[in-house]
């Protein structure tokens, strides 16, 4: 436990940075007089280099253990984001939202793939140990920067260095323990069966799982300041609070699920979560005051609860490429869905907000259709 609460300290400080980016872009774009397409092409490049290319460094994580990949991610995750208040030139801003994104794309692979060995044999419910550090960076990111911005202004924001110099000091200090123990190593790889081909399939079906599920957790935190500020011209503040509540929702459901998937089943966990998700949308259409604000937080709670759930299925269908099945899993599923996003803003341009809001519960359907497509666990053969 001390382990998995170390390593998600390091996951939290990563996703910090991933959060308070799209928190602080509003500052970049009025210092550099960015056009709103420009602006959009620094979330492009952070998304690409934070998630879609994570797989790669989990390839690097299988081919060895790369424990230096902690350290090193997390320092430069923290680096190029803190360096952002000094760059004069939107050239300069891409180059470091890269570094950033390099930082947090290193951490994630290998961070799940060594919290994996400390997580025992109820392995979503030790998975979610560390994967909650990173429901709360993201929501804890954007809080963080627009306090030191608006108390200390944006050339102030080097400050937000300080987690992550805290946390390389701290996993070097302490990087024996957090070594994946020797004996632990060969039942990853060698003595493992070959991965048949309905592994792969499987695998297959679980990224579209997870793109219907990033999918909707991103368009309703795009959409709901959209819809409730735009629209329904309600308090821009309490609209804030609603996207807070999805995360804050989706860090709770993220310990509560994995106990009961582990009890349950993974796979009937998940089909549960896209399908408990559809029901639950139309009350958040419907409810207003403190019940949307419950509403929204028990939606969050029931969508991303299959978030550590869909991280061990994965590496149980690799075993033999932790990194990689990591890799997929967290970033290119959730970048690819984070992505797709883009679509909902197609939809709100021709049929408007409300109807690209509506079009957002209609997502867990998809990926509940999806799941039932799974196979696993696999069944043994012949």
């Amino acid at each position: 436990m001390k382990i998995l609460l170390l390593l998600s300290c390091g996951h939290m400080v990563v996703d910090i940075y991933q959060g308070a980016l799209p928190a602080i872009l509003p500052f970049l774009k009025d210092r550099l007089d960015l056009s709103y397409t420009v602006a959009g092409t620094i979330l492009i490049a952070s998304n690409l280099t934070s998630s879609v290319i994570q797989p790669l460094f989990g390839f690097l994580s299988d081919k060895k253990e790369k424990a230096y990949l902690l350290p090193l991610g997390t320092f430069a995750a923290g680096a190029g984001f803190s360096l952002l208040a000094g760059a004069g030139h939107y050239l300069l801003i891409l180059p470091l939202v890269a570094i950033s994104g390099f930082g947090i794309a290193a951490y994630h692979p290998e961070g799940f793939k060594t919290a994996r060995f400390f997580t025992g044999q109820k392995m979503a419910t030790g998975m979610s140990v560390f994967a909650v550090g990173g429901n709360l960076g993201n929501a804890l990111g954007p809080i963080i920067a627009l306090s030191i911005v608006n108390y200390f202004g944006f050339s102030s924001l080097p400050w937000m260095f300080l987690p992550a110099a805290a946390f390389t000091i701290g996993i070097i200090a302490l990087r024996k323990s957090v070594a994946i123990p020797a004996t632990d190593r060969p039942a990853a790889a060698e003595n493992t069966p070959p991965i048949p081909r309905r592994a792969h399939r499987a695998m297959i079906v679980i990224i579209c799982v997870i793109i219907m599920r990033t999918w909707t957790q991103i368009g309703l935190m795009t959409y709901i300041p959209f819809y409730y500020i735009d629209v329904l011209k309600q308090d821009p503040v309490f609209a804030g609070k609603l996207v807070s509540m999805l995360l804050l929702g989706g860090a709770f459901g993220t310990l509560a699920g994995s106990p009961l998937a582990d009890r349950w089943g993974h796979r009937l966990w998940l089909r549960f979560s896209m399908l408990g998700s559809f029901f639950l949308f139309p009350l958040i259409l419907h409810l207003q005051g403190f019940l949307l604000s419950v509403a929204v937080t028990l939606f969050g709670a029931v969508l991303i609860s299959t978030f550590s759930v869909t991280v061990v299925m994965g590496q149980n269908l690799l075993p033999r490429n932790l990194g990689v099945a990591s890799g997929l899993i967290v970033g290119f599923a959730i970048g690819a869905g984070g992505i797709g996003v883009t679509l909902l803003g197609i939809l709100a341009d021709h049929f408007g907000v409300p109807f690209a809001f509506k079009c957002i519960g209609f997502l867990p359907l998809a990926g509940f259709l999806i799941s039932l497509l799974l196979e696993y666990p696999l069944k043994k053969t012949a």
